[in-house]
C-alpha cells in the first residue's frame, strides 16, 4: 500500500466512525465534493498536504491524529 492509499483510507475510516458520507466531509471541510472524489479516485496518484490539512481542520482533528496509524508507521520508504 502506498501513501495515497493510506491517505484515502484513513479518511473512509474516520467517515465511517462519523457515519458521515464523502459528501459530508468536503461540506464540513469547505472544500467540493469533487474534491474529495477525485482524492479517493484510483486514477489519481496525488493528494496534496493543503487538501489533507482542509478535511482534518473540517473533522476537527490534528494532522498529527490524522497520520497516527500503524498503517502510516509501516509505510516502506520510498527512497532505496
Amino acid at each position: 500500500m502506498d501513501i495515497k492509499d493510506c491517505v484515502v483510507l484513513r479518511f473512509q475510516q474516520i467517515c465511517k466512525e462519523r457515519k458521515i458520507k464523502l459528501n459530508e466531509l468536503a461540506t464540513l471541510s469547505g472544500v467540493t465534493p469533487s474534491t474529495v472524489y477525485s482524492m479517493v479516485d484510483p486514477r489519481r496518484r496525488e493528494v496534496s498536504i493543503h487538501t489533507i490539512k482542509k478535511l482534518c481542520d473540517g473533522l476537527e482533528m490534528t494532522l498529527g491524529e490524522f497520520f497516527s496509524t500503524s498503517e502510516f508507521d509501516s509505510l516502506e520508504q520510498d527512497i532505496k
